[in-house]
């Protein structure tokens, strides 16, 4: 029972650390990303509809993203929910498709989506605590109902605390690689 406990926690903190890095695509850095985009939801005839579901996004060049969408009656609408976004970007509707420029950050701005990674990288963390204190409450609860042996109680926290520590690990790698990514110029 008690390696169930370690398996399904090793899985949920894996996938705290995807959480964490499909936020970190959504960030705006210095490139063009279709990341940045294509969870924006669109009022589409009255249904509120993810973008990448009404049209095709692309990056032709390292600064602009390109949206064509496969219903022109949807432009304006597209239009709309760019300049509703928090992306701070201004859509330029060229006929049949809609333009974003990126323009380069500034070093103030850099410096405030880092604070956001570090942010969302403390987030990350504590939820990878949080999953390890649940996943320690069941070892021990399994030791005092007496399925599982002192040593081997033990030996699970130990391989827990391994599990935990290489997570976190990968927390730090893949935050400390976006503030690479933020701060290149």
């Amino acid at each position: 029972m008690s390696s169930e406990i370690l398996a399904s926690a090793e899985r949920k903190m894996a996938r705290a650390v995807e959480a964490m890095e499909r936020d970190f695509q959504g960030l705006r850095t210095g490139r063009a990303s279709t990341a940045l985009v294509e969870r924006l939801v669109v009022e589409y005839y009255g249904t509120p509809t993810p973008l990448n579901q009404l049209a095709g996004i692309s990056v032709p060049e390292a600064h602009q993203i390109v949206i064509q969408p496969w219903d022109r009656g949807v432009l304006g609408a597209i239009e709309k929910a760019i300049q509703k976004s928090d992306i701070g970007l201004m859509p330029n509707v060229d006929g049949s498709v809609v333009r974003l420029n990126i323009p380069p950050l500034t070093e103030e701005r850099r410096r405030d989506i880092v604070k956001t990674v570090h942010k969302r990288m403390e987030e990350a963390r504590v939820e990878i605590r949080n999953l390890r204190r649940e996943a320690n409450d069941a070892i021990k609860k399994e030791e005092h109902a007496g399925d599982l042996g002192t040593d081997a109680a033990h030996r699970e926290v130990e391989s827990l605390q391994k599990v935990t520590d290489r997570m976190i690990a990968e927390v730090d790698k893949v935050g400390a690689h976006k503030e690479h990514e933020v701060m290149e110029v």
